[in-house]
């Protein structure tokens, strides 16, 4: 075999090395992108299950009932209410505890009307649930108002943990596939290192050396994203077959969206990669291109 063979046969090698090296690395960063996606979704709805309890009057009209659901239905920070009247509430504990509780209190119901509030995700903290209940103090019909904003800090504290330790992976990531693919495009460059000192030879200007290395690394990456994105889609597309939920966690327009961050990143990384491995042959005297 000849000399030109084998060069041909080893630069080939090194671009399928760098694609594959790409596609890897985009792949783990799309799964960790899903991860804060369903992460998110996951929070949202246990976010809207947070909200407070209003207790009401006995002596409520329903004139006044309506008011308040009306109330409830304009204002900005509410997700869904449910009216429980005091018969509904003494019926369900009944249920629940697997007594005759009006038998046990001698005839008398002592449960409530209430409304269940539960507010949006954005209005999930304990300084916004406070704030609401605050400004509903005196508000007619009102007796009482019970909250767990306890359970709201928590959440939000959980989250926040989430999403650094997320955002930490993902950096990490980046930074070792930069390595990563830095060392593969090397491989590349490095076995056309003569006919960059060539053409230097002959005058062709830096950016003139560099185009065609930094193009082909471009496609490298674009085709690297491609089969990163085919791999997600299909193994979303097949969760989605198998848990519908997946489906609410993970749209596919959430996926479109990662889809276009790792084309970017892949086409990103790849010339970057490609600037700093010409521009170091580049900078190579001859007689360092053996070592």
């Amino acid at each position: 075999m000849s000399k030109k063979s084998k060069s041909g046969i080893s630069t080939f090698s090194a671009q399928i090395t760098s694609t594959i090296s790409v596609a890897l690395v985009l792949l783990i960063l799309g799964i960790v992108a899903f991860m804060g996606i369903a992460a998110r979704g996951i929070t949202n709805d246990i976010k809207e299950n947070i909200g407070f309890v209003t207790m009401l009057n006995d002596s409520i009209s329903e004139v006044e009932i309506n008011g308040l659901k009306q109330k409830w239905a304009k204002a900005p920070y509410v997700a869904s209410q449910k009216f429980i009247s005091a018969e509904e509430a003494l019926m369900q504990e009944s249920e629940r505890l697997g007594e005759d509780i009006i038998e046990m209190m001698a005839g008398v119901n002592p449960y409530q009307p209430e409304f269940e509030i539960k507010v949006k995700p954005q209005y999930a903290s304990r300084d916004s649930i406070e704030k609401i209940t605050a400004s509903l103090i005196g508000v007619k019909g009102i007796e009482n108002v019970v909250t767990d904003s306890t359970m709201a800090d928590e959440i939000n504290t959980s989250v926040n943990n989430i999403i650094l330790t997320l955002g930490i992976v993902a950096i990490a990531l980046l930074l070792i596939s930069f390595v990563l693919i830095n060392n593969s495009v090397r491989l590349t460059v490095y076995s056309k290192r003569f006919i960059i000192h060539t053409m230097k030879l002959v005058g062709a200007t830096g950016g003139y050396i560099r185009r065609p290395f930094i193009i082909n690394n471009i496609l490298h990456g674009i085709f690297a994203a491609i089969i990163a994105n085919i791999i997600l889609a299909a193994s979303l597309y097949y969760l989605h077959t198998i848990d519908y939920s997946v489906s609410n966690t993970i749209s596919w327009i959430d996926a479109s969206y990662v889809f276009g961050a790792l084309l970017i990143i892949g086409i990103f990384i790849c010339a970057m990669a490609a600037l700093f491995a010409t521009n170091k042959y580049l900078r190579t005297s001859y007689d360092d291109m053996f070592k």
